[in-house]
């Protein structure tokens, strides 16, 4: 069987050789898992070359050499801050072999010969060698020695055993790689990488590690093309409607759609209207009009006689896709939140229930196992890119066969929609709403901190509204919380009470009152953390300030950003930097202030920042990934993309002899989800 087959790879690590509970645990902790496959999958970072045999009249300074000598003399130190020292000669020249503590007199008694590989120092010293071998056992060094990623307490030699124990054990697997590729690409077998790169004889080629890179992702590919259409498969219904309400909603809102929102709604409109599921992903940049378009399509499911429910993550988002929608939409719409509660509740679950309700928005309440739907037909998912294919599953799991279009104004990344939102079709927003001005964004020092708040003054006599969005300290909530209460007491003895503050470890009601605040221009300068990221739709607003922008992410930069520019004032961002930025935090604030394509910057913070794994396996190595980076890798993922959907053209069931194989790889990265498809048939 094939779980038999591999289960050798998955058995633990204290079953390899030398390797008892306590260290199995150091070495669990470096290569992300407690299992042979994970210590496999540990790949060496780089290799050390011993090939280079000198003579000590050469000795190069700096550079791993390997030198067979003699002992001389071993010369004890005047005290105990010096090392001692053995003096070596190969007939040509001295050098020094220096210990400060420990030193193998064993291994070096005078007139022994032995071999020593190291790197020599520019006073032709070799402090503590890499290794010392008696000239007779000169085959025991390693030609090439691989380095892997280790932890505290952990050393190299303590990884050679088990390793060299692992690669023993693989068995022997069918090959899942299309043959012509392998050919062309010239690449190794499965277990021939794995052996070329944990004890090569020479710097392995990049082959090897393609060939594993290459594996992970057609995983993944395979892996996401079954799910998806795991869910196509599933019986969906015809929407077609006859328009009436959507003209009236189209009129209420008063201006034409833009060219890329007329095209996203054909799209959708030609996936409702066919008798499969929709699984289709909207994104489009701050502004561009995506819930205009969402609320098109609900509009459709109601035309038909039948329900549709938006999805927000926060309740903050939930009220403002409320307050859109009641504005917009010629039918009731109802919130449905954790807030809601008593007889309120109870009213909404009933109308929903009986169908009397035919548009609901709310957050994760929607699915909750008391909430029924007397005929749901879409689900709409918004700014739900940080969960997996399995949750963005669950709301569409509400109606018998529900369409689900997924939303989101992070614009993500060309790798990213293959890696892990390859279960779904693409519907792209491109241009902003007529009457949108650009917003110019400028950078500053913090030098010049009193400037810039001299500008806000003038601004806000002008009656701008402004946020002030306060530094982001990593991994320090409470560092956060200082900043921004630190920044609102300086603006607030500034500028008095025109000051508001909101932050995340507000009582909601609090921040809720704050963010009102600012909208309905009672307070007109909000000093605020990354609560106003998403969900903050303030049309008045036309300054944003930036505090130590170096320290936010670019995609995150460009969604503070889009909280200004909204309305019909000119707008401006200010990012504000520490003086002294590396190239690579100048080259991303330059980019951010020449451009306003949410695209653009959100493939540049990809490539900086990696990215996460919707399918939830462990992370490690790169971001989700264990042997592939979707960036260095790019090319290869558009191989994987198009190797798995032909492979499934042909053999949608895997069971042809290449199909079995490719079983067996996605056992071995563990796509349960994909393989549970498989045997639900």
């Amino acid at each position: 069987m094939q779980h038999d087959r591999l289960a050798p790879l998955f058995a633990p690590l204290t079953s390899l050789r030398g390797l008892g509970e306590p260290r199995a645990r150091l070495v669990a902790r470096a290569a992300g898992g407690d299992r042979v496959i994970d210590l496999l999958f540990h790949l060496p970072e780089s290799y050390i070359d011993r090939r280079q045999r000198v003579a000590l009249r050469a000795l190069p300074a700096g550079r791993v050499v390997t030198v067979t000598v003699a002992v001389v003399r071993i010369e004890r130190p005047a005290n105990a801050r010096q090392p001692t020292r053995a003096v070596v000669t190969d007939g040509t020249g001295f050098a020094e072999i220096a210990f400060f503590k420990g030193f193998p007199h064993a291994r070096l008694p005078v007139g022994a010969r032995v071999v020593v590989s190291g790197k020599a120092d520019e006073r032709r010293s070799f402090v503590h060698p890499d290794h010392i071998v008696p000239e007779d056992a000169a085959a025991r060094l390693p030609d090439v020695e691989p380095v892997w990623p280790l932890t505290a307490g952990l050393f190299p030699w303590h990884l050679r055993g088990p390793i060299a124990d692992a690669l023993d054990r693989i068995p022997d697997l069918p090959e899942w790689q299309d043959a012509a590729l392998q050919r062309r690409e010239g690449w190794p077998g499965f277990a021939g990488a794995l052996r070329a790169l944990h004890a090569p004889e020479a710097p392995p080629p990049p082959g090897p590690r393609r060939r594993l890179a290459y594996d992970e992702l057609l995983a993944g590919q395979v892996a996401l093309a079954l799910v998806r259409r795991r869910v196509l498969a599933r019986p969906g219904r015809a929407l077609t409607g006859d328009g009436r309400l959507r003209a009236r909603a189209l009129a209420t809102f008063g201006q034409a759609l833009t060219p890329s929102q007329t095209a996203a709604l054909a799209e959708i409109d030609a996936d409702l209207a066919a008798p499969r599921r929709m699984l289709r992903l909207l994104q489009g940049d701050v502004g561009s009009g995506k819930t205009l378009v969402a609320l098109l399509a609900m509009l459709r499911a109601v035309e038909d006689g039948a329900q549709a429910a938006l999805l927000a993550p926060t309740e903050l988002l939930a009220q403002q896709h409320l307050r859109t929608l009641a504005r917009l939409a010629p039918v009731p719409v109802a919130l449905l939140t954790g807030s809601v509660k008593g007889a309120a509740r109870e009213r909404i679950l009933r109308g929903l229930a009986e169908g009397a309700l035919p548009l609901v928005v709310g957050t994760h309440a929607l699915f909750q196992d008391r909430v029924e739907y007397h005929d749901l037909a879409l689900a709409v998912i918004d700014e739900q890119h940080r969960f997996g294919v399995a949750q963005r599953l669950l709301m569409g799991g509400k109606g018998r066969v529900s369409d689900v279009l997924v939303m989101t104004a992070t614009p993500i990344p060309r790798t990213l929609l293959l890696t892990q939102w390859g279960e779904m079709t693409v519907s792209r927003l491109t241009e902003k709403p007529a009457g949108r001005l650009p917003v110019r964004t400028t950078l500053h020092s913090l030098a010049t901190l009193d400037d810039v708040t001299d500008g806000i003054g003038r601004a806000l006599d002008g009656g701008a509204r402004v946020y002030w969005v306060c530094p982001l300290v990593a991994e320090s909530e409470t560092a956060d919380l200082a900043a921004a209460e630190a920044r609102f007491a300086a603006l607030r003895a500034r500028f008095g009470q025109t000051v508001g503050l909101a932050h995340g470890q507000q009582e909601s009601a609090v921040r809720e009152a704050a963010l009102a605040d600012f909208a309905t221009g009672r307070t007109r300068l909000l000093v605020a953390t990354t609560v106003i990221e998403v969900g903050v739709d303030v049309p008045e607003a036309s300054v944003m300030v930036i505090e130590h922008a170096e320290r936010f992410g670019l995609a995150q930069l460009h969604q503070l950003r889009g909280r200004v520019g909204r309305g019909r004032d000119a707008s401006f961002c200010l990012l504000l930097h520490e003086a002294g930025l590396t190239e690579a935090a100048r080259r991303r604030l330059l980019l951010l202030r020449d451009t306003e394509d949410g695209f653009r910057i959100a493939d540049e913070d990809f490539r900086i920042r990696g990215g996460g794994d919707a399918l939830g396996t462990r992370q490690a190595g790169a971001p989700g990934w264990r042997l592939a980076d979707p960036v260095q890798d790019e090319r290869l993922l558009h191989m994987a993309a198009r190797d798995a959907a032909l492979l499934l053209e042909r053999d949608p069931r895997l069971a042809g002899e290449r199909g079995q194989a490719v079983r067996v790889l996605l056992r071995l990265f563990e796509r349960t989800a994909a393989m549970r498809t498989l045997q639900a048939g």
